[in-house]
């Protein structure tokens, strides 16, 4: 029996081991066919939850333990097995993998190291947050990787709200004084909390508009007594001339004029040299005052990949693969998502990592390995880019739209982008679970919003 490993159980690797298990693996068996082959998902985290909604968990909008999938349930319905662990080696030669051990939140071992053996191998491992060597920005700032990072945000953003209300007058002039920021771009009040978030990318923008609707939502429930716009202090620090670079020209004016309109402060061209306790400095000599810093300035491929047996990577550590996904030296490993640098046939960058791209080249797998099953010859992927869609929260969404659905480029926003945007997390749900139970699963979040605050408060 033919076996397959799919190492990361992220939104392109998790739908790939699902769409596997349903056809060829234990799922298949269950409805009276043989067999064809076993799945099996490999995971360091026991639960998976859509990356891109992380900064609605940072900012408290989302509950993470309402939307987290169990992989263990997962594997269960769909007819793959998951193991949990970290991939730490690779033996191209036998065909093995090996995981790391599991220890409990005590230190103690749940799993022991294992070697699980394939015929074919997909790494789907996803990225991490790039500091490029910044002194103090691992130390001093979060990212947004995982949700315990998320988690860790929000609860020390509730924590400094509420113990900025009672700082001592002399203390916050002290720390107002530092800030080399003019009160006249907040409208001539300093904010008794300010966060600064490093990097204008998508996670960036999308949290720093989350944030606003949070400072609001935490003094509408009486967690502290400040003014939450002029108070609470966002500013969106971005190396580049304009927010949002890797998005078309007019995406990033109008995200710009709707973050101004909420009150975040953008600063563009300014390249951050130094995160310090308390302070953001940047290479033109400035020193912004931050309680809270956030670094989502960039991603690099986990560091694993470079020291797998023989596989070449790019400068940011993505592993090499060709059209068809599998990697330059062995046949029989495929990658795909923000782990793959794969070409894109008429641009000078290859695949972008995006959620979209990882979606379609999970879809394309599929249907590769079906052929390699099959012994027919595998296909070339073609990423088509549909468009970017950038929320601002509650308050509004923006993006353009792309492809033969508009026949052009098209901009968007307000409700029909945020329509759009929410759109995307749903049919990521129903790749996972099909369409009627993605109904039903809105609906259940919705029922239990209508009983509860909009921001987590504790």
């Amino acid at each position: 029996m033919h076996r397959f490993i799919v190492v990361g159980g992220g939104a392109g690797g998790l739908e790939l081991a699902t769409r596997l298990g349903d056809r060829y693996g234990e799922a298949r068996a269950k409805r009276g066919k043989p067999q064809a082959a076993s799945v099996t998902l490999v995971d360091r985290n026991p639960t998976h939850i859509w990356k891109p909604l992380l900064h609605e968990v940072a900012a408290g909008s989302m509950d993470p333990f309402t939307h987290q999938l169990e992989y263990p349930a997962q594997a269960r319905w769909h007819g793959f097995e998951f193991q949990q662990g970290e991939l730490t080696a690779l033996d191209r030669a036998a065909k093995r993998i090996t995981l790391g051990r599991v220890l409990d939140e005590d230190g103690a071992e749940m799993l022991p190291e294992r070697v699980l053996e394939y015929d074919t191998l997909v790494l789907a491992i996803g990225s991490t947050t790039h500091f490029f060597g910044v002194p103090g920005a691992a130390e001093n700032s979060i990212a947004l990787d995982t949700v315990e990072q998320a988690e860790r945000f929000r609860k020390r953003l509730i924590a400094a709200c509420m113990r900025a209300e009672h700082l001592a007058p002399e203390k916050i002039a002290a720390e107002v004084a530092a800030d080399d920021l003019s009160p006249a771009m907040n409208g001539g009040a300093e904010p008794r909390v300010q966060v600064a978030i490093i990097g204008a990318g998508a996670t960036g923008v999308e949290l720093s508009a989350e944030l606003r609707n949070t400072a609001q939502v935490l003094s509408a429930y009486g967690l502290h007594k400040l003014d939450p716009r002029h108070d609470v202090g966002i500013v969106l620090i971005e190396a580049g001339t304009r927010i949002l670079p890797a998005l078309p020209e007019r995406v990033s004016s109008a995200t710009a004029e709707l973050l101004n309109k909420l009150g975040v402060r953008l600063l563009t061209g300014e390249r951050v040299t130094e995160v310090a306790p308390g302070v953001v400095r940047t290479a033109s000599g400035k020193n912004l005052r931050a309680d809270l810093t956030v670094w989502a300035a960039g991603i690099t491929a986990p560091a694993v990949l470079s020291r797998l047996d023989g596989l070449t990577v790019n400068k940011l550590g993505q592993l090499i693969v060709r059209r068809t996904l599998q990697t330059e030296l062995d046949d029989n490993i495929f990658a795909l998502g923000d782990c793959a640098a794969c070409e894109w046939p008429g641009h000078e960058r290859g695949v972008p990592p995006r959620a979209q791209a990882a979606h379609q080249q999970a879809t394309f797998l599929f249907k590769s390995l079906g052929n390699l099953l099959a012994g027919k010859p595998l296909e070339e992927f073609t990423y088509r880019d549909f468009g970017s869609l950038v929320s601002l929260g509650h308050f509004s969404a923006v993006g353009n739209l792309m492809g033969g659905l508009i026949g052009g480029n098209m901009l968007i926003e307000g409700l029909f982008a945020r329509f759009m945007y929410m759109s995307l997390y749903r049919l990521h749900i129903a790749a996972l679970h099909g369409y009627a139970r993605m109904v039903l699963d809105t609906f259940a979040h919705w029922l239990r919003r209508t009983t509860l605050p909009r921001v987590k408060l504790h």
